[in-house]
């Protein structure tokens, strides 16, 4: 979204809110590990109402490779540019995660996408020394970043790429990994000159899929860290502990102008949240999803809670949990006390799913993104190839859905719209698994203000 006295984005959450209803939708499909030998995609989605085509992938985008296992992906410019005219929400960068290889991809044409350049692993390796792309965010000053969770040998702990506008390398935006263990996702908030990073693991663990061995062996992170923004150095690290293994996404408030923020540890199924009190980051557990027995699992299963968002209000908080299978709503109008207001069942190992249109709900729910208004919460289910086949592997002969969750604003509460559902599994080159999702205008988990 750009206007004509400035740059993209919007000049406040408050604005955004008030923007234009989202019309297009991308969301990254795959083929990687599904046995279907044809390269991922960016799969173009129809989500206006009024539409002919509504719930429809009207453009398909396959990038030139096989096995990149693209899976989060950004925007060259966003709200933190929106004070420069000069700059243009164009580009969408979609790194694969397997293969760490780095597409620019042309959004001018918002319902046909195009290819623009190709960042090839062997340059981002011999000058930085780093694999395994993951978040992308831009900053204000035009350059873009991009969080890398390994070395070329697929090592932790990986560091933070700099491309400048013009998508050419510029090396690290870090002085120093080395007090880190692992890397995967960060978010900044400038007015704090503070940026908050997680950690899932190194590449060469989490590749070949879970093992539980891996886990007692330390192999996976529970720390998160908190960076001087300006002279890029970690200023303290909180270790989660048993009680926080695996904290993924981070999501500050919207608000430039606070400091709580919370991230989902998803093998601890808990949620943490962080502010600063008396010059310290203080950080406490808020929220607990108890373990279920299953029958025929050797552990009682976590509900595994893969991702978080918050909505553009600062007022609620989203999070999946991929193996129980429900999404949730909570109220975060006290950030310390969180309260739970909705939930919806989207398949899971539970059972307690039903189907949409016919379609059983296979998988579990995933990656989430809502409406700059808060109103509508689309989900998808694959979650990586490998953790995929081995947890649902089902999914890739079925294909992944993407539906529509109706949120209540006022009072709380979710309810899947009957209306919309983009079924994966019909494809035209097979079954394919869908992951993130975001709008041409922005969204609730890409634009930062300054």
């Amino acid at each position: 979204m750009t206007h004509a006295c400035c740059g993209p984005g919007y000049a406040s959450p408050e604005a955004a809110i008030k923007g234009e209803r989202e019309k297009v939708l991308y969301a990254i499909a795959l083929y990687t590990g599904t046995g279907i030998e044809q390269p991922d995609y960016l799969a173009t989605i129809d989500v206006d109402p009024d539409s002919p085509f509504y719930s429809q992938v009207i453009h398909r985008l396959p990038v030139p490779y096989i096995g990149d296992e693209l899976h989060h992906f950004g925007w060259n410019a966003c709200s933190s540019c929106h004070d420069d005219a000069s700059k243009i929400r164009r580009f969408s960068i979609i790194p694969g995660l397997r293969s760490s290889r780095i597409y620019i991809v042309d959004v001018a044409e918002a319902k046909a996408p195009k290819l623009h350049k190709v960042i090839e692993p062997e340059e981002i390796k011999a000058k930085t020394n780093l694999t395994a792309p993951h978040t992308v965010h831009c900053l204000a000053d035009g350059h873009l970043m991009i969080s890398m969770l390994g070395d070329s040998e697929g090592n932790g702990p990986g560091g933070f790429l700099l491309l400048d506008e013009n998508f050419e390398i510029a090396g690290h935006w870090e002085h120093q990994a080395d007090t880190m263990r692992f890397n995967y996702d960060f978010w900044y908030q400038p007015r704090h000159n503070v940026m908050v990073s997680s950690e899932w693991g190194a590449p060469k663990t989490f590749y070949a899929g879970f093992d539980l061995n891996d886990v007692a062996a330390g192999n996976y992170g529970h720390h998160i860290h908190f960076w001087d923004w300006s002279t890029r150095e970690i200023i303290q690290s909180v270790d989660l502990g048993e009680e926080g293994l695996i904290p993924l996404e981070v999501r500050f408030h919207h608000n430039p102008d606070s400091t709580h923020g919370f991230v989902a540890a998803a093998l601890s199924s808990n949620v943490w949240h962080w502010h600063k009190s008396k010059g310290h980051w203080q950080v406490e557990k808020v929220i607990d999803v108890p373990s279920v027995e299953v029958e025929g699992w050797p552990i009682p299963v976590p509900s595994l809670i893969t991702d978080i968002l918050i909505s553009m209000s600062d007022r609620y908080a989203y999070f999946s949990n991929w193996l129980h299978g429900d999404i949730r709503q909570y109220d975060i109008s006290d950030p310390a006390h969180p309260q739970l207001i909705g939930q919806v069942w989207c398949g899971g190992l539970l059972g307690k799913s039903g189907e949409v249109q016919g379609h059983k709900l296979a998988g579990g729910p995933q990656m989430l993104q809502l409406s700059l208004d808060g109103k509508r919460l689309y989900v998808t289910n694959s979650l990586f190839s490998s953790w995929d086949n081995q947890f649902y592997p089902d999914l890739s002969k079925s294909g992944s859905y993407l539906l529509q969750i109706d949120c209540d604003t006022e009072n709380g509460g979710l309810k899947i719209n009957e209306d919309f559902y983009v079924d994966f599994g019909k494809e035209p080159a097979g079954p394919a698994r869908a992951h993130e999702m975001r709008y041409p205008g922005g969204d609730c988990t890409s634009d930062i203000w300054i």
